[in-house]
């Protein structure tokens, strides 16, 4: 039987996207990761794949921490820098910066807090129009998390580790500069997600891109005498309600 070709290092994965900004997007998608990870992902060998990282070192959009293992040498762990950003979208970071700024100092902080309550507002009512008929927390959420990556957030909803929770991710804040500067705009981030999702829920947010974090992460867990409804994988009984 013919030896199967291996990829031309340069050439791009089945997606059409270019194997340098393939690792990049899975880097921001899911943390740090080893070459034979990424080699997995991309079907590629891990001998290319190492190439790629290190061509993208020397630009310094990635770099390493070393991961003891229980056989072997340590493993290379690699993730993005901050100079890495730039292939992300920033949601025309220092307009936005500029015009948070710039209302603060000509109507004061009761002012930008009624601009703040406005665009929540306006907010609130776009995420319950898409969300119109949705009964189910588990539509809700995988409709919120469309919606976040629609806006640049790169969300994702995965199972969380307790009886009817869930994790909602943010792997990208395309307002982390304004973010920095006006932190009102994620405590209101917080009340839309808590406001469309429902009293059933409470939501509590693990990490914070502010904050130093690699993403946001928000728990979604039944509320004290909530009842969170969830939908059951197919061919299993939906799951007894909590409360």
């Amino acid at each position: 039987m013919p030896r199967a070709r291996e990829r031309s290092p340069g050439r791009p994965i089945a997606n059409g996207v270019r194997p340098d900004r393939a690792i990049v997007q899975l880097l921001k998608q899911h943390g740090p990761m080893d070459a034979a990870q990424l080699a997995a992902r991309l079907r590629r060998s891990a001998m290319a794949i190492r190439l790629h990282l290190y061509a993208l070192q020397a630009k310094r959009l990635v770099s390493y921490q070393e991961e003891a293992r229980p056989v072997g040498r340590p493993a290379k762990l690699w993730q993005l820098t901050t100079d890495a950003d730039r292939f992300f979208p920033e949601g025309y970071a220092e307009l936005t910066l500029s015009l948070v700024r710039s209302v603060r100092e000509i109507f004061g902080a009761a002012g930008l807090g009624r601009l703040l309550a406005i665009r929540t507002r306006d907010q609130i009512a776009a995420y319950r129009r898409r969300m119109a008929g949705q009964a189910s927390l588990t539509r809700r959420l995988r409709t919120l998390a469309a919606i976040r990556t629609e806006e640049g957030y790169m969300a994702d909803v995965r199972r969380g580790p307790g009886p009817g929770e869930f994790l909602l991710v943010e792997n990208h804040c395309p307002i982390c500069a304004a973010a920095t500067a006006c932190t009102g705009l994620c405590a209101k981030e917080l009340e839309v997600f808590q406001t469309v999702l429902g009293a059933e829920v409470a939501i509590t947010r693990l990490e914070h891109i502010v904050e130093g974090a690699r993403r946001c992460a928000y728990r979604v867990s039944p509320a004290a005498g909530g009842q969170a409804r969830t939908l059951a994988p197919k061919g299993q009984p939906r799951p007894s309600r909590t409360g």
